[in-house]
């Protein structure tokens, strides 16, 4: 656990940062990476059917340097190994990450953006001081464990069951679109535990072992050739009272709590990634006609767009306050963001988009394409956000039910 520190100016902040970054990786050159020069892959998920271990591996060892020194959690609480500075400063050091060649951080989108703040409301103290920092360095890697096959959009309508046994609870059921349930240890499950209720008020949460007896998970292989969702079988599968999150069917606030830091997370770590719009900026320069006026504004829209939706999202988390129902928009102008640009990559590369010439960073951007409606799903629908903004944040009225 890093010792408390005194508070360093934001120019100190970023100086200590860089140095660490520099001891682990390379600073990228220029903006981005430069063309033909590495992988070219063009994704925002982790979505490798190959090398997902050695990429685990990497992105445990970063983790694990962070803690090392001080920048594991910078605006967490000190009581839980975090730093105790300011949102601004957390926000400086997502920045500066993106000028280096780090590890794919996907694999704990979920254990450092979802499920850490949800604990930090939600859980008693011994679940923070139990697992806050296991998340954090990714000792502990989590998924959750919510959509169902019958249950999709409509959540709160899941049938897993969840059955008093003694000191805790028989879980049975499916669970469907778990990101990265296959290399997970754990995964938060929601649960109804009283039928006779309105659906709402009869469902808990657990935080259920992985490789717990009558557990199977199976990958779903997707568009793009990966397998980053599973199903998960819980048949009969105990969890201890304990692993309980929030109050016996009152699982329904903490479900709402992880998504909306999920829409959060999806909006700031995902959706505006400075290499990724480069990226297609070095692909309108190798592929488009510098000289044609369309191009140059579909590139010079998505610019202006990245850094609108950095600014909206960085303007809703100010203060560091808890993520309101705000943050619907965030993952929406996320996700349209990246429509916007596999719609311009897929224009300026024509059959190269669905035919590999054995270019590089051309047909590369087919992964991005074929991975979209994923990401447009996860942290809820299009559909179900724009709800969700109109009700909660524009009060309009709600749809007749």
């Amino acid at each position: 656990m890093a010792e408390q520190r005194a508070a360093p100016s934001i120019e100190e902040f970023r100086a200590e940062a860089i140095d660490v970054l520099s001891a682990f990786a390379r600073r990228r050159t220029g903006e981005g990476a430069r063309w033909e020069v590495g992988e070219d892959r063009v994704s925002v998920v982790a979505e490798r059917s190959e090398g997902e271990a050695e990429e685990l591996a990497a992105l445990r060892r970063y983790r694990a340097h962070l803690v090392e020194h001080g920048l594991g959690w910078v605006d967490g609480p000190t009581e839980f190994g975090g730093r105790g500075l300011p949102p601004e400063y957390a926000a400086a050091l997502r920045e500066l990450e993106s000028q280096f060649e780090l590890p794919d951080d996907a694999y704990v989108r979920f254990s450092v953006s979802t499920l850490t703040p949800t604990l930090l409301v939600h859980g008693t103290p011994e679940h923070q001081r139990a697992w806050l920092a296991r998340l954090r360095s990714a000792e502990m890697i989590a998924c959750q464990l919510y959509s169902e096959p019958g249950a999709g959009s409509d959540l709160a309508g899941l049938s897993t069951r969840a059955v008093r046994d003694g000191g805790g609870w028989r879980l049975t059921g499916q669970k469907v679109w778990s990101s990265g349930a296959h290399y997970s240890d754990v995964g938060l499950c929601i649960a109804r535990t009283s039928p006779d209720k309105p659906k709402h008020a009869g469902l808990t949460t657990f935080l259920v072992d992985l490789d717990s007896p009558g557990i199977e998970i199976r990958p779903i292989r997707q568009l793009t050739g990966g397998a980053s969702f599973d199903e998960v079988f819980l048949t009969d599968v105990f969890v201890p009272d304990e692993r309980r999150i929030g109050g016996v069917d009152e699982g329904w606030p903490v479900v709402v709590t992880s998504l909306l830091n999920e829409r959060s997370a999806i909006g700031t770590e995902v959706g505006v990634d400075e290499a990724l719009v480069q990226r297609l900026i070095d692909l309108a320069r190798h592929a488009g006609d510098p000289a044609d006026e369309r191009t140059r504004d579909a590139v010079a829209q998505v610019v202006v767009r990245a850094w609108a939706a950095r600014l909206t999202t960085a303007r809703f988390l100010e203060g560091g306050g808890p993520p309101g129902p705000e943050l619907a928009l965030s993952k929406l102008l996320a996700t349209d963001l990246l429509r916007t640009m596999s719609d311009v990559a897929a224009d300026l590369l024509g059959a190269a988009h669905v035919a590999d010439t054995g270019e590089w960073g051309t047909y590369a951007w087919s992964e991005l394409t074929l991975g979209l409606p994923g990401l447009r799903v996860g942290g809820g629908t299009d559909e179900i956000l724009k709800n969700a903004i109109g009700e909660r944040v524009l009060h309009l009225p709600k749809d007749a039910r």
